[in-house]
């Protein structure tokens, strides 16, 4: 699934990468809830927070900086599963989204 698109109409464009961040949280806060993640107010606001800037990289095609993979050696299979299922829903970002999207899903863990 293309969620998002590249577009250059800037209100277009911003609509989208809103609408797109909205459908997104709403998914990714009910795959937390199904794995019982609850992230704590903090952790909502910066999960969410990287949420919209994966949309805007979405609609934008604006790439991400270089990202070492090693950095992410000790993150675990689950947060990593559930961090690439929300990068595919997306249908048009890199790996490299996921790895980071993944250290959000692990610390929430550590909630539990």
């Amino acid at each position: 699934m293309n969620n998002g698109a590249v577009i250059n109409d800037g209100g277009a464009q911003a609509m989208q990468i809103g609408d797109l961040a909205e459908r997104m949280l709403a998914q990714v806060y009910a795959l937390l809830r199904h794995h019982q993640i609850i992230p704590n107010a903090v952790q909502q606001q910066m999960l969410t927070s990287h949420v919209r800037a994966m949309a805007h990289r979405s609609v934008t095609g604006e790439p991400l900086p270089e990202v070492d993979a090693s950095l992410f050696d000790e993150i675990s299979a689950e947060s990593m599963a559930l961090a690439r299922e929300v990068v595919a829903a997306f249908g048009n970002l890199p790996d490299e989204e996921a790895w980071l999207l993944s250290v959000h899903f692990e610390v929430a863990k550590d909630n539990l």
